[in-house]
């Protein structure tokens, strides 16, 4: 079995995707001026997040929010023992290195993170409202912005007698360039408190390693279940609706099929029309929520797409008809919790060691629940917001023939954007033809042609020599990325006799048929008593939690969200197989054995 990767000078381009690297910032990609650095690393494709190839405008997200991470690592709060995340693009999938900090300054940077992240831990709550208020604001400024062709004749009003000295297409200029920074923005706000969640368990998970070395990752994971987090929220908005359909006698009108002939027959009664305002109200902001992680332009939204939360409410409805409860079980999951904890507090010996645990246990929980929120303000709603309005630009210049469809605007760089509504406001101005009609269309064909290619390959999990060990926790708790998954992929992924190991991510045994999907796009397939088998899963896909039996997925770690999810549905998990979904079929046997962290075929 080799013992590294290929370098990421060593792998070419797929055929059909030559000129790849035009997509993407120069300074995204792997290059020959800093190759000795580079080759030194050992790089990991990151599926948790980013699965797929990145678009050039998506690539945007991507950027700003390894950037945003580091910097609060580096910059604003020192954890002692990180810097920030390398990012590198290759073959237009995100590969991602932790970088240590220099042991030397480790003093320098303990004293400096006490201070700044105690400041954050000791004001937690009154800072958390305060990001709330901020978060809104900003979705409230993307909302503003207007993309609007630009007309045949200023408005004499709000423009000249105004006095303003300003004109439309300037405006137009100026609201790309905030949407633009109103994305750094939000990934900014992302990680002023993302970082301080996970080193507070963090922290608690080390005390906890120390005080009970026997004791599994899962025992410590189980001591902040039961949380009430407003990611959950969608998923509880599509329940309420789905009750007071049958509670109102219109459950029926959502046997027709679909969306516009149910809504048809629901307007045609008072209390159809009342379910319609339910909706509408749950919609604005819990249905701005996608099919996928949010990081790419083409998932679905649900709010754009109301096929998606009708069939779950759909669904949910014939449980309800059933008799069958759709509440998560957060009373036994509460209840395990407290057991645990007091199980592991008779252990402890000295008074000082129970205050320092309940301590620092205390301070996990109060932080825990934005590990998770935090998801939905940004990677959802957010972006949902962000993408309708890039959406809205490319409208315009498809009306001023620069591009064939709307979404064509995403196979430009965010630059080059920035290039296009410059020609357009130049020639607007002037007035003449503008260039990029001649100029886009087959740039634009080129990317396309150049995607599909790299979408049929297979990205090489890792790149460089892998340490010896691989203890870094993040890498470990959010990515699922260990020493054994690391050897499972040098051999190739083989399932020995049988046997997938992964993350023991969610507690209990199960066996059943598997379900194998790739995309949200087959989330229908699924059936009830099935085990969910995924590349990963999101937060969105949380209705059929009440449908399943387990999941098992390619990536992710403890800290996952298919992790954090299936403890809080009380279902078992392995995450970070590597190859569930290579080495398994939809139909098969298998047994999951979340506590273990293994899955067996059975047949």
């Amino acid at each position: 079995m080799p013992d590294s990767f290929p370098g990421p000078f060593e792998i070419e381009t797929p055929e059909g995707a030559e000129g790849w690297q035009e997509m993407y910032n120069y300074s995204s990609m792997f290059s020959p001026g800093r190759r000795e650095e580079e080759e030194s690393m050992f790089w990991f494709q990151d599926g948790v997040h980013w699965p797929n190839v990145l678009t050039p405008w998506d690539a945007t997200f991507f950027e700003f929010g390894i950037a945003s991470l580091s910097q609060y690592n580096t910059r604003h709060l020192q954890v002692p023992p990180a810097n920030g995340i390398a990012f590198r693009i290759l073959n237009g999938y995100g590969y991602l290195t932790p970088i240590p900090a220099d042991p030397a300054t480790i003093e320098e940077r303990v004293a400096n993170f006490t201070e700044r992240a105690g400041h954050y831990f000791m004001n937690w709550n009154d800072l958390y409202d305060n990001w709330m208020v901020k978060i809104r604001d900003l979705v409230g400024e993307l909302e503003a912005l207007n993309f609007d062709p630009l007309p045949e004749i200023e408005d004499v009003d709000e423009v000249v007698k105004s006095g303003s000295g300003l004109g439309t297409g300037y405006k137009l200029l100026d609201s790309y360039h905030r949407l633009v920074s109103m994305c750094l923005k939000l990934w900014n706000y992302h990680f002023e408190f993302l970082n301080l969640g996970y080193a507070a368990y963090l922290d608690f998970f080390m005390f906890c390693k120390t005080a009970f070395p026997n004791i599994p990752d899962q025992a410590i994971a189980k001591m902040v279940a039961g949380v009430d987090v407003d990611l959950f929220r969608p998923d509880d908005e599509l329940k309420r609706l789905a009750r007071k359909a049958v509670e109102s006698g219109v459950a029926e009108a959502f046997a027709a099929g679909d969306v516009e002939a149910t809504c048809q027959i629901l307007k045609g009664s008072s209390e159809g029309q009342a379910w319609i305002a339910s909706f509408e109200e749950s919609a604005e902001p819990w249905f701005n929520f996608s099919t996928g992680s949010g990081f790419y332009h083409h998932d679905k939204i649900w709010i754009e797409n109301v096929e998606v939360p009708f069939e779950f409410i759909r669904n949910y409805i014939d449980k309800v008809q059933a008799g069958e409860d759709l509440n998560r079980p957060v009373e036994a999951i509460r209840a395990e919790r407290d057991r645990v904890v007091a199980e592991y507090t008779e252990l402890l010996g000295s008074p000082e060691d129970k205050e320092a645990f309940e301590g620092k246990l205390g301070l996990a929980r109060v932080v825990f629940p934005y590990v998770e929120n935090h998801n939905f303000y940004v990677e959802h709603w957010s972006h949902s917001v962000i993408w309708r309005k890039m959406r809205g630009l490319g409208e315009t210049f498809v009306k001023e023939g620069f591009w064939a469809e709307a979404d064509d605007i995403f196979y430009l760089k965010r630059t080059e954007v920035e290039d296009a509504l410059w020609d357009y406001y130049n020639s607007w101005a002037t007035p003449e033809t503008p260039a990029g009609p001649g100029y886009w269309p087959p740039i634009i064909e080129k990317r396309k042609s150049i995607c599909e290619a790299l979408s049929k390959w297979k990205p090489t999990p890792a790149l460089g020599t892998p340490p010896e060990v691989i203890t870094e926790p993040f890498t470990v708790m959010l990515w699922g990325i260990t020493s054994e998954s690391v050897n499972s992929w040098l051999g190739g992924g083989d399932a020995a006799e049988g046997e997938l190991r992964g993350m023991a991510a969610s507690p209990g045994v199960v066996e059943g048929v598997a379900r194998v999907i790739f995309s949200p796009d087959q989330i229908g397939e699924i059936q009830d008593g099935e085990i969910l088998v995924a590349p990963l899963t999101a937060p969105s896909w949380a209705p059929i939690f009440g449908k399943i039996q387990a999941t098992v997925t390619d990536t992710g770690g403890m800290m996952s969200h298919a992790a954090i999810v299936c403890r809080e549905y009380g279902l078992p998990a392995v995450t970070g197989t590597g190859f569930a979904t290579t080495n398994l079929t939809t139909g098969q046997r298998i047994r999951v054995d979340g506590t273990n962290g293994t899955v067996t075929v059975l047949d």
